[in-house]
């Protein structure tokens, strides 16, 4: 598939995915015309990317690591270094305290959508016409 098809299926722009082929994550045969080409797998392999990009590993660390991705979201790697296991557990706490911040926010703005929402049905029903008798029930 060329670039734009991989673009549409996994929702990455082409510059995004020339990026990643200029970082070495991912590698495009070239068709005589010099059209990127690539097969089926690299859907799932810039999803991976996008994914562990999501979760805060910078280019150098998945540039490492993608060689021992068998599957979607599991990681094998035999021959990891002290300074590997270092890195990925220092990332993996960055990664923890960015999930608490985005629990946090997530929590405080369903807590002020939810407000809005009560303080809104409130001006509603208060603004519900009463006919001469009160209003009815």
């Amino acid at each position: 598939m060329r670039i734009g098809e991989l673009s549409q299926r996994t929702n990455t722009s082409r510059r995004l995915l020339r990026y990643y082929e200029e970082q070495g994550l991912i590698v495009a045969e070239r068709s005589p015309n010099s059209y990127r080409e690539y097969d089926e797998r690299f859907v799932d392999r810039v999803l991976q990317i996008r994914g562990l990009l999501d979760a805060g590993l910078p280019t150098r660390i998945i540039k490492q690591i993608l060689p021992c991705l068998d599957k979607p979201r599991v990681i094998y790697f035999p021959d990891a270094t002290p300074e590997m296991i270092a890195t990925l557990e220092a990332e993996l706490e960055q990664m923890n305290q960015r999930i608490e911040c985005l629990v946090r926010n997530r929590d405080a703005v369903a807590e002020y959508l939810e407000s809005v929402r009560v303080h809104r049905g409130r001006r509603e029903y208060d603004a519900e016409p009463i006919g001469q008798d009160g209003p009815t029930v």
